[in-house]
């Protein structure tokens, strides 16, 4: 399915927690439906004006009955400080949705945990969603650096939601791959810092569980083109996280 570039009216923008928020915009392209896992790249902000690129920004939620697609985002830098300026009415340029996402059909029927770190849970919610609404409530673990967000978003779809903080205010004080046992577990869907998400790899192969994760490359053009997010796959050499992720098979990034 071919990306789309349109311009959408933001129906609602709010902050979070420090440095981090909620951004709905309207979208209803029905046939371009965004799938959980997706992205889409962002930009309110004229081409010859800096930042040069447009900003890639993981799918939070899709609300296919009111045509809404939800981003959860940390402002970082020049580009998101821009998208932070939003108000509702405003337009927004976007292109996608893009990338290959979660393949929820092949996770049917099977034990699925799902483990985020910080801004990485934002591609999480859909995937539960969809999860859910196929009959199946994938289980929840989330890291933090301190303050947690959005939980009460995965409750109704998943069968627990279990936190862990670097400062230990909330939670179990420690790493989120603490909080669950990879043998307990068919598939686990991992997003967040490399470092957590390496780890997380490691420990699912040790114990004979499959694992995906979605990385958050940075992106130029998101179609594959520019060749600007490329990684190292074991299985096929250099790839484009834009086109050929952002989900992948952590053995072959990681292992």
């Amino acid at each position: 399915m071919r990306a789309q570039n349109c311009d959408c009216k933001v129906l609602a923008h709010r902050e979070v927690t420090a440095g981090i928020r909620l951004l709905q915009v309207e979208w209803t392209d029905r046939e371009h439906a965004p799938r959980a896992g997706q992205f889409y790249m962002l930009r309110c902000w004229r081409s010859d004006e800096a930042p040069l690129l447009s900003r890639p920004i993981s799918v939070h939620e899709w609300d296919a009955e009111a045509g809404v697609v939800t981003f959860l985002y940390e402002v970082r830098g020049e580009g998101t400080r821009k998208l932070a300026a939003l108000r509702p009415g405003d337009s927004l340029n976007l292109t996608g949705p893009a990338g290959n996402g979660w393949p929820v059909d092949q996770l049917l029927g099977k034990k699925v945990a799902l483990v985020g770190g910080g801004i990485g849970t934002a591609p999480l919610l859909q995937l539960a969603k969809e999860l859910a609404a196929a009959g199946e409530k994938p289980a929840m673990f989330c890291g933090f650096r301190d303050e947690p967000y959005r939980l009460d978003a995965f409750e109704p779809y998943c069968s627990g939601v279990a936190v862990a903080t670097d400062s230990g205010r909330f939670g179990h004080h420690g790493l989120v791959t603490a909080l669950y046992n990879s043998a307990d577990y068919d598939v686990i869907c991992c997003c967040g810092p490399t470092p957590m998400m390496k780890a997380a790899t490691g420990l699912a192969l040790e114990a004979g569980a499959e694992i995906l994760v979605s990385l958050e490359n940075k992106m130029a053009c998101g179609i594959g083109a520019c060749l600007g997010c490329t990684c190292h796959s074991r299985k096929k050499g250099a790839i484009s996280v834009c086109k050929q992720g952002p989900v992948l098979k952590g053995e072959d990034v990681y292992g």
